[in-house]
């Protein structure tokens, strides 16, 4: 098949893709506020329908967390996974909608309501992809997998960390992830480390006549230190610099008492430049800093409390030189991109399995107002996949 075949193909399975995917939209899926059973039964019910083979996977504390299709080829080989997930953001202010956040319907050739473009679209393309894949199973190499997984909106990624964890599921060489964006194909993101600091100072009366230095005054100094930290910047490793964001500040009550302990929640942005435990000693050596210029009555306490790694493939690193061959094929001019926000990639480098994130419909209000998917991309992008997939999976090459 040539570019043109996959994406006439596509172009005929569109209508299907679309329906699914208003479904699943239809049915309210907000990571952590509503039951995903709704929305798992009815992609269950479409694999069911197609003989497609799939299983539930589940948590730790047994819910499910997602839906797992494997699709094994007649020849030895390699595993590939597609993964998209059926929760979303919440709704936010559904007064500021101009439509209803599940309407789930098209208009002016978009696909409204929130998870249509994160990442319920993404969920029902890889479904038929896998049903093209099954027709043709017999003459391919290794196997696909699609993840669909829940608890992703959440930040815990359930089903994603289910999957790595699963004895039974084949261990994938590389992982496409479905998030929208037409231009780009994300091949590397910056890691994360986060932390929970917690200054300590005596109690007091606001109105006391003995000067104390309060836990706020102490937070404030904390800020002003980590805000003034020196940090790398980009280099021939990786395009972005490191970066150090104080996000949440808690503290205090009313006027009269000085409070004695704040909270602060730092988040630094990792590179191969500053990875995990480098910024572990950083935000250390501040708090020793902080505490040699403002004695604590308890010392300065950090509590990490997430660390995931920075990654970024290589220009020939499967599956992105896959992607980027298809592209290359389909006339699709798609660059790659290295991303600031960390993603579900960082969570599978962590674990040595390889992935991208995008490419996807172009889309308005995502994790917003008015969320939309464009479908005019549609085709491009199921074919994309299709013919990715095939690739890995040795469809081009001789027997």
């Amino acid at each position: 098949m040539n570019g043109f075949d996959f994406v006439e193909l596509a172009g005929k399975r569109a209508e299907s893709v679309v329906r699914l995917a208003q479904d699943l939209v239809r049915l309210p899926s907000r990571g952590g506020l509503d039951d995903y059973g709704p929305v798992l039964d009815r992609v269950e019910l479409w694999l069911r329908e197609r003989s497609l083979p799939y299983r539930r996977l589940y948590g730790p504390d047994a819910g499910c967390v997602g839906l797992l299709v494997e699709i094994e080829g007649g020849r030895p080989g390699s595993w590939w996974t597609l993964d998209a997930c059926l929760d979303t953001a919440p709704f936010g202010d559904e007064e500021a909608w101009s439509f209803p956040p599940t309407a789930g319907d098209v208009v002016g050739g978009w696909l409204r309501g929130r998870g249509a473009a994160d990442s319920k679209l993404a969920a029902s393309v890889f479904c038929h992809v896998a049903e093209d894949v099954q027709r043709v199973s017999g003459r391919l190499a290794g196997g696909l997998s699609v993840l669909l997984d829940v608890d992703e909106h959440t930040g815990q990624f359930g089903g994603a960390r289910a999957f790595l964890a699963d004895p039974d599921a084949r261990r994938p060489s590389g992982v496409m992830i479905g998030y929208p964006g037409l231009d780009d194909v994300v091949v590397g993101g910056r890691g994360l480390w986060r932390a929970v600091v917690t200054v300590h100072a005596p109690a007091g009366h606001s109105g006391s006549s003995k000067n104390v230095v309060s836990a706020v005054s102490r937070a404030a100094r904390l800020v002003q230190l980590l805000d003034s930290a020196e940090l790398p910047g980009a280099d021939y490793r990786f395009p972005l610099p490191a970066k150090l964001s104080v996000t949440s500040i808690a503290g205090g009550s009313g006027w009269s008492v000085t409070p004695d302990r704040v909270d602060l929640n730092v988040d630094v942005r990792l590179t191969p430049a500053l990875d995990g435990p480098a910024a572990a000693a950083l935000v250390g050596d501040v708090v020793a800093q902080l505490d040699a210029q403002l004695p604590p009555p308890v010392p300065t306490e950090v509590v990490e409390v997430a660390c995931w790694p920075p990654f970024r493939l290589g220009p020939d690193q499967e599956p992105a030189a896959a992607m980027f061959r298809s592209a290359d094929v389909l006339g699709a001019g798609v660059k790659a991109k290295t991303a600031g926000p960390s993603n579900i990639g960082n969570l599978l480098a962590g674990h040595n399995v390889p992935a991208t994130a995008g490419f996807g419909t172009r889309y308005e209000g995502l994790h917003g107002t008015d969320e939309c998917a464009r479908l005019t991309d549609l085709p491009l992008v199921h074919a994309l996949y299709h013919r990715t997939v095939l690739d890995l999976l040795g469809a081009f090459r001789p027997a």
